[in-house]
């Protein structure tokens, strides 16, 4: 689905551009020639340590809830077709997902820094969490291959939905509705869901790389086309720094791609010492958010990244759990109504389809477009999941990689 990992060059190879190849090395490089065309490509690992979960990995019972929702698969929560005819799973995820309730990382502000400096010439990200924005890299230097939740709409008549609108929406878990009164339709933020198109800016912007002096791929595992393609497209002698938890893509098959593997914040860090930047770095850091600095602080009194990590998923799935005491209070509240009216004879066809619904009103399945068919077939359910996996769900949401991917 990506590019496969070519063959690193050989150790006795020099470098075109680079002096050597070396974090320092690329410092030297960026100072000397005056870099001021820099390209970012990011993807989840950039985020994790912000605490936001990482949805496959079996550690983070994120998915075991997702499960309780009755979903069909438990990708079906980023399924289009799926939200048109129920779409309160996804909110209840987006009510802890949304931006706000999580700190931009180091690395995120690295890239504003280089903002600040005047060397960004773009960012492609894969991530839909807005930390970028949050961070203060300007709008028109951000491109969001999946989408994210900066922007939302009706799925039916396309009128945007106002921000404050949404915020309070989602805060309360429930589910938008177009603001034309006429149209009604569902809105859904300017993500990219299984069954969707890319967004027209990333295609628009995909052979930008090419014009640029220095690339930089952090957090990724370019496993999926076509945002898998974006380093290939810069010019043989462009030096290529990967920091990453391991080789990905053909980074590393150039002369002057340079592999800082470990940590994204570690290894960004790294960089910034070696550009004497890192102090400033830290204060920005430090400064744009001090109420988050103080709470970490306290936290890193306490508990270790990976505890204050578990905090915060055992906090989403309380709030799961939560809406699933109210679906379920719902559901019991309908089931006893419908008995008073249909004496003994028994479950309602009506009541069949709300459980199906994950509590919510009755859908006439003949005004279903797209509805996922035959869902209470396991085999039909695999072979959903399989095709989620095969046709570009994963380049949707990278969080859903395992973690080791990253």
């Amino acid at each position: 689905m990506g590019q496969e990992a070519s063959t690193l060059v050989n150790e006795d190879t020099p470098p075109q551009t680079l002096d050597a190849r070396s974090i320092e090395a690329v410092a030297d490089f960026i100072i000397d020639a005056k870099v001021e065309k820099v390209v970012v490509m990011t993807g989840a690992g950039i985020s994790t340590s912000a605490g936001i979960p990482d949805f496959r990995s079996p550690n983070t019972g994120l998915y075991a809830n997702l499960a309780r929702l009755n979903l069909p698969y438990a990708e079906a929560v980023f399924d289009i077709s799926y939200f048109r005819t129920n779409p309160l799973p996804f909110y209840m995820l987006a009510h802890e997902l949304y931006p706000g309730k999580y700190r931009p990382t180091i690395a995120h502000y690295f890239i504003r820094l280089l903002s600040d400096k005047g060397m960004l010439l773009k960012l492609f990200t894969q991530n839909i969490d807005c930390l970028e924005r949050e961070a203060g890299v300007p709008d028109d230097k951000i491109v969001e291959a999946h989408g994210s939740f900066a922007r939302q709409r009706c799925i039916e008549c396309k009128t945007s939905y106002p921000d404050d609108l949404m915020r309070a929406t989602v805060e309360k878990a429930e589910v938008p509705h177009c603001v034309t009164p006429q149209c009604n339709g569902l809105v859904k933020p300017d993500i990219v869901f299984f069954g969707e198109q890319l967004p027209e800016e990333f295609f628009r912007n995909r052979s930008l790389p090419s014009a640029a002096d220095l690339c930089i791929v952090m957090g990724t595992s370019l496993s999926v086309q076509p945002f898998a393609s974006l380093p290939g497209f810069a010019a043989e002698g462009v030096p290529r720094i990967l920091i990453n938890k391991e080789v990905v893509g053909d980074l590393g098959a150039r002369a002057d791609d340079v592999l800082v593997l470990g940590d994204c914040d570690e290894g960004v860090r790294r960089l910034a010492s070696a550009l004497g930047w890192l102090d400033e770095l830290e204060d920005l850091w430090n400064t744009t958010h001090p109420e988050h600095n103080k709470v970490k602080q306290e936290l890193s009194d306490e508990k270790t990244k990976d505890e204050i990590v578990a905090d915060e998923i055992a906090k989403l799935t309380d709030e799961i759990d939560k809406s699933l005491k109210i679906s379920e209070d719902h559901t019991a509240s309908v089931q006893q109504s419908l008995s008073e009216e249909h004496g003994a004879s028994g479950p309602s066809k009506e009541l069949e389809q709300l459980s199906l619904n994950g509590g919510e009103e009755p859908v006439d399945k003949s005004e279903r477009s797209e509805e996922p068919s035959n869902i209470s077939n396991s085999a039909t359910v695999k072979d959903q999941v399989e095709k989620s996996s095969d046709e570009d769900l994963r380049h949707v949401f990278p969080h859903m990689n395992e973690k080791s991917s990253l």
